[in-house]
């Protein structure tokens, strides 16, 4: 387990730990979730199962999430019960492994974690890779309603958010804050019409919380960061967004559960949506005088 004095330890686990526990798959279930979307079938950890982000996670037509029903049937064929401990990890340091983790949130899923490092510090270790997909026996899976109000923002809240003087943390790069870029380098599907951040945001882009071996940093450079340098308080009402939430999802993990800041929202609609909104706010420091 992790040692770094995080509010909630529980939800980190070492490499070492996934790879005890590789044979515990009645109580334990292991989820790569990635960017790259063939990732998995290169290579992955044993009896890992692989949740894709745009066929599993999202509505095949409206940009949201997938129901209830869905979600429950999605964890009864990948062997997944309400008891069960689930554990995130893929590629970007695990970009994409707490947004699964932040929509199974959604949802209630009890016992959460993340293997820190991802895929980049298994790899890097030498650790066992695997082409064989599992198979494990459909579980029962009862669903909870969606909780969407707890740890998401949607526009509307947004907008009151910011008009309250709330703080909101930008996790994109720089380029995009300031307006230079409309979209992350080679994602330009995930651009908008205009650049810039949302008025009031702070700068902290996700990556400040990594080490190089993808690892999170410990709780008092966290802290350093978020408190000392951009004057955070964990009892403050914060929303973090990125481009679409994936990034932000990632900061999101890390106030929540790394430094147990309780009142923290992802807006995934992030500056796809709120660069494309007629009317709302924007500042854009490439474009002023």
């Amino acid at each position: 387990m992790a040692e770094n004095d995080y509010a909630h330890n529980e939800v980190l686990v070492s490499t070492q730990w996934v790879a005890d526990n590789l044979a515990n798959t009645d109580d334990i279930r292991l989820v790569e979730s990635n960017e790259d979307l063939l990732l998995y079938g290169t290579g992955h950890i044993p009896n890992a199962v692989h949740i894709d982000w745009v066929a599993d996670l999202n509505d095949s037509i409206r940009r949201d999430y997938l129901n209830e029903s869905q979600f429950a049937a999605l964890l009864a064929r990948n062997g997944i019960r309400n008891d069960t401990t689930v554990v995130f990890y893929g590629d970007k340091n695990n970009w994409w492994a707490t947004y699964a983790f932040w929509v199974f949130k959604l949802f209630g899923h009890q016992d959460c974690r993340v293997m820190n490092g991802g895929r980049q510090k298994w790899i890097a270790e030498g650790r066992t890779l695997t082409k064989e997909k599992p198979s494990f026996p459909p579980a029962d899976y009862k669903p909870f309603a969606r909780a969407d109000y707890k740890i998401r923002a949607l526009r509307d809240q947004v907008l009151t958010h910011i008009n309250a003087g709330h703080p909101l943390v930008d996790v994109r790069s720089p380029q995009e804050f300031s307006g230079e870029l409309l979209h992350m380098p080679g994602s330009p599907q995930e651009g908008a019409l205009r650049g810039g951040h949302i008025r009031g945001a702070e700068s902290v882009p996700w990556n400040r919380a990594v080490n190089e071996d993808g690892t999170f940093k410990s709780a008092d450079e966290l802290r350093a960061i978020y408190e000392g340098e951009k004057g955070l308080l964990p009892d403050q009402d914060i929303i973090a967004y990125c481009r679409i939430g994936e990034r932000s999802s990632h900061t999101w993990f890390v106030l929540t559960y790394l430094l147990g800041y309780p009142n923290v929202r992802n807006y995934d609609g992030s500056w796809t949506e709120w660069g494309n909104l007629v009317g709302v706010p924007i500042e854009n420091p490439s474009r002023q005088a």
